[in-house]
C-alpha cells in the first residue's frame, strides 16, 4: 500500500523537476521582454544624448552670437560717441567762427574826445554786438580769438574848425587812417576800412593823432567794428 502511494508521488516530483529544468534551460519570455526594454532605454538614451549635444551646440552658437552682438554693440557705441564728439567739435568750431563786434565811442553822453598829447586806444563804450567776446569795452581793444582773415571799419566825426585824425593799429603798428582838416562851414566826417590776416591773440584798436579831436553823441557818429571773414 505504501509503495503504491510513494510511486505516484515520486513521479509527480520528477515531473515537476523536469518542468523547472526546462523552464530554466529554455529562453524566458519575461527576460526577452526585459532585454527589449533595456534596448529601448538605450535607444532613448542615445536620442537624449543627441538632443543634449544639439542643445549644447545651440547654446554655443547663441553664446557666440551674443559675443558677436556685444562686439558690434560696443563698436556702434564707439561710432556713436565718435560721431557725437565730432558734432560737438563742429558746433564749437562753428561757434568759434562767429566773430563780429560793433561799438560807438560814447555810451549815452555827448562830447569830444581829445586833444591828446600821448596817444592811447580810443575806448568805444557803447557796444552793439560782440560775438566771440573779442572786443573789450574797458580798453577799446579787439583781440583775435582765432587765426583768420578779418575785416575792420571805423568812422569818425568832428565839428567845424576841429582837426580830426584817427588811425587803426595792429599790435602797435599803424595800418590805415582817416583825416579831416578843420572844415570851416561843415562838420567833418571820414571813414576807412581794411582786411587783415590775424594770428590768434593779435590786437586791433584805433588811436587819435596828437592834437586832434573826435565827436560823438547818442547818434553814434564815431564807431569801430569788424568781423571774421574766414578762419585759417
Amino acid at each position: 500500500m505504501l509503495k503504491t502511494v510513494i510511486v505516484p508521488q515520486l513521479a509527480l516530483l520528477l515531473c515537476a523537476w523536469s518542468t523547472k529544468t526546462q523552464d530554466f534551460m529554455s529562453p524566458s519570455v519575461n527576460i526577452i521582454a526585459e532585454l527589449g526594454k533595456v534596448k529601448d532605454i538605450e535607444e532613448q538614451l542615445k536620442i537624449m544624448k543627441q538632443m543634449l549635444q544639439n542643445q549644447n551646440n545651440l547654446v554655443a552658437q547663441l553664446n557666440s552670437r551674443v559675443v558677436e552682438l556685444e562686439i558690434k554693440n560696443e563698436a556702434l557705441q564707439i561710432m556713436a560717441q565718435t560721431s557725437l564728439d565730432k558734432t560737438e567739435s563742429m558746433q564749437k568750431e562753428n561757434e568759434a567762427r562767429k566773430v563780429a563786434f560793433s561799438a560807438s565811442l560814447l555810451d549815452s553822453e555827448t562830447g569830444h574826445n581829445g586833444p591828446v598829447l600821448e596817444t592811447s586806444p580810443l575806448i568805444y563804450k557803447r557796444v552793439f554786438t560782440n560775438f566771440g567776446n573779442g572786443y573789450d569795452s574797458s580798453t577799446g581793444i579787439f583781440t583775435a580769438p582765432l587765426k583768420g582773415v578779418y575785416y575792420f571799419r571805423f568812422y569818425a566825426h568832428s565839428h567845424t574848425g576841429i582837426r580830426m585824425a584817427v588811425s587803426l593799429y595792429k599790435n602797435d603798428v599803424r595800418q590805415c587812417s582817416l583825416f579831416s582838416l578843420k572844415p570851416t562851414n561843415t562838420n567833418g566826417n571820414a571813414s576807412n576800412g581794411i582786411v587783415l590776416t590775424l594770428q590768434k591773440g593779435d590786437q586791433i584798436f584805433t588811436k587819435l593823432w596828437e592834437n586832434t579831436w573826435v565827436y560823438d553823441d547818442p547818434n553814434s557818429y564815431t564807431s569801430f567794428g569788424g568781423f571774421l571773414l574766414f578762419p585759417l
